[in-house]
């Protein structure tokens, strides 16, 4: 493809021979000399110096030497939509495998892709151009929108409902039963019935071996765009807001309440019954144990204002020269009778 072609679908501005050859796009570190390359951090321009790429996405304020360019706003941005003129998005062809086991009483869009041994129960809604992959589950009175994609060993539970374009990568398992158990006299614990439901709005990824738990009472919502990564864990009567991230192995426990365009990275864990504000940033392995107001940076455990916790982990490498002072200077207040 033409880098000149690849200008104008991208709508990048283009520095260079419109007629230069690019055959894919890579990493600077693995770049050929007819593949296309980004830099999207500043951090990284050291790698100009050695990377063999023939032309590089960078922004428009970046200075590249000279070299063949796609001038973007957004670097990262325009390199995954670059990706895809190379790799198109797969979709398996329209067709129900004869192992599928599918409910009469199914309500099935246009154009169903459903590979085998895929269970669909009563009851259930599926809107168009859905794929559901090998051994995909789809339990009683689930209600799934259009262009839903479940890879293989996902599992949506019953009496969901579920918006457009929402992926689910494998083993993913939404709807599961919320952690609720009452302590009774003998000391064992009785279970408490999961009687809510869970609802994912449009555009919403939820990948590998994320758990998503049902409400007690209620509903557990995901909101328009959030995407969670692998080994998430959302406990019952959560809500995610739009177009929040919550990175592998984020946890959060019952009722918990997080804000639009927040970022949990990875291993964070939220205790119960907390509000995260809008556009927060946690850091990774934090605790969250209180309410987080909107557009702060956390860190640590529990967690600190960021800038706050960069000065107590700086002190804490220093402990043993704090300690080792104290200790002399104890001593000198003892040998001279001035210690209390």
């Amino acid at each position: 493809m033409k880098l000149g072609e690849i200008a104008a679908r991208l709508q990048c501005r283009l520095d260079g021979p419109e007629g230069l050859e690019i055959a894919g796009v890579a990493g600077m570190d693995d770049a050929g000399p007819g593949e296309l390359t980004f830099l999207a951090n500043p951090k990284y321009l050291r790698k100009l110096a050695t990377t063999r790429a023939a032309a590089i996405i960078a922004s428009p304020s970046e200075d590249l030497g000279g070299r063949p360019a796609l001038r973007s706003a957004n670097p990262y941005l325009a390199f995954a939509r670059a990706l895809e003129l190379f790799h198109a998005p797969y979709r398996p062809a329209a067709g129900i495998h004869p192992t599928a086991v599918i409910s009469p009483d199914v309500k099935l869009g246009r154009n169903p892709s459903i590979g085998p041994y895929v269970v669909v129960e009563e009851g259930a809604e599926i809107g168009d151009d859905c794929v559901l992959k090998s051994h995909v589950v789809i339990y009683r009175g689930a209600k799934i929108g259009h262009r839903f994609f479940a890879h293989s060993h996902a599992v949506v539970r019953e009496s969901l409902r579920i918006g457009d374009d929402v992926t689910l990568q494998n083993g993913a398992a939404i709807g599961t039963d919320g952690y609720g158990f009452a302590r009774q006299d003998d000391g064992s614990y009785y279970k408490i019935m999961q009687t809510g439901t869970v609802v994912i709005e449009d555009g919403v990824e939820i990948q590998a071996y994320a758990c998503v738990d049902r409400a007690a009472v209620g509903e557990t919502r995901i909101h328009r765009g959030a995407k969670l990564d692998n080994l998430v864990q959302v406990g019952h009567g959560c809500e995610i807001g739009e177009n929040s991230l919550l990175c592998g192995q984020v946890g959060l426990a019952g009722t918990s309440k997080v804000g639009r365009n927040v970022v949990l990275t990875g291993q964070v864990g939220i205790a119960g019954h907390v509000t995260i504000g809008d556009g927060v940033i946690v850091t990774a392995q934090s605790g969250i144990h209180s309410d987080v107001e909107s557009g702060r940076i956390m860190s640590g455990s529990p967690a600190l204002d960021h800038a706050q916790w960069m000065k107590c982990v700086a002190a804490y490498a220093r402990l043993p020269q704090i300690f080792a002072t104290y200790r002399k200077v104890r001593e000198l207040l003892e040998k001279t009778g001035h210690a209390e």
